[in-house]
């Protein structure tokens, strides 16, 4: 009599939750993808989706901080100088993460330009990472913003707006990569939850003020 063949090898349950959660993630994506294309003009997701891109946003920040507006605002300067090094940290978090998980895009993502190898992956969202570090970051530094403005010689009302419209702009960034097909919905989760401990890491221990004061001592 012989024995009955080995049952095949378990796969660990950790395995199978995940698997189950990445496809509840795909399934509500899509369905996102779907209800929303008949509804939102893609021009729009389209105009966010540029708002958010480092190509864009990298050059301002430079371009400003070699404007003389710096010189006329050191509280100007300080900001812009964060947002700059947050914004690399950014790139090299994502970057690195994308390289290691190897997400794939979803499947019904169209027309997108690859700026970076890692673009091809999807987790995490890097636009969604970025527009959450500098809403949050901006909104770290509100006390200042009055500030700035004074030194600028600018009206100084209306700061809790110009957070709302930062806050609203990040939100809305972040939910197009879904609706436009660029992520997943965990994705997006993911890159905006990097995007705000970037930026109270940034706030707290990687500020100019700290970095500088380093750079003196060593």
């Amino acid at each position: 009599m012989t024995s009955p063949p080995p049952a095949p090898p378990q796969q660990p349950p950790s395995n199978s939750i995940l698997r189950h959660l990445i496809n509840i993630d795909t399934t509500v994506s899509l369905t996102l993808y779907n209800l929303t294309q008949p509804i939102l003009p893609r021009s729009f997701l389209k105009l966010l989706e540029i708002s958010g891109d480092g190509r864009l946003f990298f050059p301002i920040v430079i371009s400003v901080l070699l404007s003389p507006l710096p010189s006329k605002s050191p509280l100007l300067f300080t900001v812009l100088i964060n947002l700059l090094i947050g914004s690399v940290l950014d790139l090299i978090v994502i970057g690195s993460i994308k390289h290691l998980v190897r997400r794939q895009r979803p499947v019904y993502n169209k027309h997108m330009v690859l700026t970076f190898a890692v673009d091809h992956w999807s987790f995490p969202s890097g636009h969604a990472s970025r527009v959450c570090f500098i809403a949050c970051l901006i909104n770290l530094y509100s006390d200042l913003v009055p500030e700035v403005l004074i030194e600028l010689k600018m009206m100084s009302e209306n700061v809790k707006f110009m957070n709302l419209i930062v806050i609203g702009w990040a939100s809305l960034t972040s939910i197009s990569r879904v609706l436009l097909g660029r992520h997943f919905v965990f994705d997006v989760v993911a890159g905006a939850g990097l995007g705000v401990v970037n930026a109270f890491f940034v706030f707290e221990y990687l500020n100019f003020e700290f970095v500088s004061s380093k750079i003196l001592l060593w």
